[in-house]
């Protein structure tokens, strides 16, 4: 520390070089933040992450036996059909000798091999899941399901897949069996990014009379998170609103998920020949929508109703409607962040949950469909759509139809969230007038006193 000369610490102003050092140092610490995993940190479910394990179960002549589990910690994420895709690049000269409960999507080239051939040769491969109705001696437990993974917060029996690999040509012990690396998970889509892989406690295992106790020779773990901006440039869905109070409906934005390149009929033409349009519901291999033309452009659109007020409540509806013709949505989840939520007294036609990631503050629900009733939303059409409501309780000290304090903050579908209206389009009460209404007032009475002068002056 520098002294002046009574001895008190002088002070150091930073000079032209020191600023030129800290404004660099600013601005790789913002493109770190911006190009790091954080990215894909989810303020409403902070710790959602899918984790895949490797357990090491049995040793072979050239290499080990695995059992992979995929867990999907995500409270409101799911992986729907056509199902998630694993990938990875081998440390060594691997290979994979044979699979059960999941299949590489190619063999790779296996020539060297003379007499039995791997399933897959490649450096990099590729792996799915089974469909459903495989025979039994290809099953393990949680695989065949063609790829779907459950919401942890919707069901966390079916948030968990797995399959057994059989790996060759690698190490056959925990010090030379080195680990896969560059994972990737497709789910179905863009959007998860992988760790690397990381050696940790072996796994437990129980017997099924659960009186022993057995464990894994050597496991590993991947964590995978999940961003919305890799996964689309834009929005999958948009939010419109309406109320009681004002005959105003207020829609989606304009071009809310993006126009541009969009595959869209008109519905009067689709519900014309739609009956005998082949091929209008097909899905194509790369799940290219097709989506009813609209002023929004988004497959997803999540309405919200402020219906009736009561004493001591309020009711609000909510309906879900599907523009694309080539998807439905199976167990879907629709998440809504709102301040009344804290007093939610019933549900009708969904099955709701609080999530609670922080303890303290209970403002966000998801909400999702009951099972084999309207867990299924249907494609575009007459029956594309599933709607519930909700009854509230009104808390005095902070209830209000005032500044659209009734209508949600955010709203997620399938775990992206959706675009917002603009907060100054939010329906008005009667006796509120938006921005800009004061010169019209006055316009207005400025018309009125010179039709009244005229009619004195004739």
């Amino acid at each position: 520390m520098e002294l002046n000369q009574i001895g008190r610490p002088s002070r150091r102003y930073l000079a032209a070089d020191d600023w030129s050092s800290c404004s660099l140092v600013l601005f790789i610490s913002v493109l770190a933040l911006m190009f790091s995993p954080a990215v894909a940190y989810d303020p409403l479910d902070p710790t959602g992450n899918i984790t895949i394990k490797w357990d090491v179960i049995s040793w072979t002549a050239d290499g080990y036996v695995a059992v992979v589990t995929m867990n999907n910690f995500q409270m409101y994420r799911h992986i729907m059909s056509p199902g998630w895709t694993l990938g990875w690049t081998w440390a060594k000269k691997e290979v994979i000798w044979s699979m059960v409960g999941a299949q590489a999507t190619e063999q790779g080239d296996c020539s060297k091999f003379k007499a039995n051939l791997p399933h897959c040769c490649k450096k990099t491969p590729a792996i799915v899941d089974l469909l459903p109705g495989v025979p039994y001696n290809q099953q393990i437990a949680n695989c065949c399901k063609g790829g779907v993974v459950g919401a942890y917060g919707q069901d966390p029996a079916a948030a968990v897949s797995a399959f057994q690999v059989s790996v060759g040509q690698s190490g056959t012990s925990n010090k030379t069996v080195k680990l896969p690396q560059n994972f990737t998970l497709l789910g179905p889509g863009l959007g998860y990014t992988c760790g690397p892989a990381k050696v940790v406690p072996s796994t437990i295992f129980l017997t099924p009379d659960k009186r022993r106790k057995t464990q894994a020779l050597m496991t590993w773990n991947v964590t995978c998170t999940y961003s919305q901006f890799l996964s689309s440039k834009h929005p999958t869905c948009c939010v419109s609103f309406s109320s009681f109070y004002n005959d105003t409906i207020i829609p989606c934005r304009s071009c809310a998920c993006g126009c541009e390149n969009k595959n869209c009929i008109k519905y009067a033409v689709c519900t014309t020949f739609s009956s005998g349009t082949p091929g209008i519901n097909t899905p194509k291999k790369d799940n290219a929508p097709l989506l009813q033309c609209t002023q929004h452009m988004c497959p997803i659109r999540v309405h919200w109703h402020v219906k009736l007020n009561y004493k001591d409540y309020w009711r609000a509806k909510i309906a879900i409607t599907n523009f694309n013709y080539r998807m439905n949505y199976t167990l879907w989840t629709l998440v809504i962040q709102h301040p009344n939520l804290d007093n939610v007294t019933e549900v009708f036609s969904f099955d709701y949950k609080p999530l609670v990631p922080y303890g303290f503050i209970n403002d966000t629900g998801m909400f999702y469909g009951m099972k084999y009733y309207n867990d299924l939303l249907m494609e575009a059409g007459a029956y594309g759509n599933v709607q519930s409501e909700l009854l509230l309780r009104k808390d005095a000290s902070t209830f209000t139809f005032k500044k659209g304090w009734a209508f949600p903050r955010k709203v997620y579908f399938n775990g992206d969230e959706c675009m917002m209206p603009p907060p100054d389009a939010y329906p008005h009460l009667p006796n509120s007038s938006p921005v800009g209404a004061p010169p019209l007032i006055l316009h207005n009475l400025a018309v009125s006193v010179l039709a009244l002068i005229l009619m004195v002056m004739w």
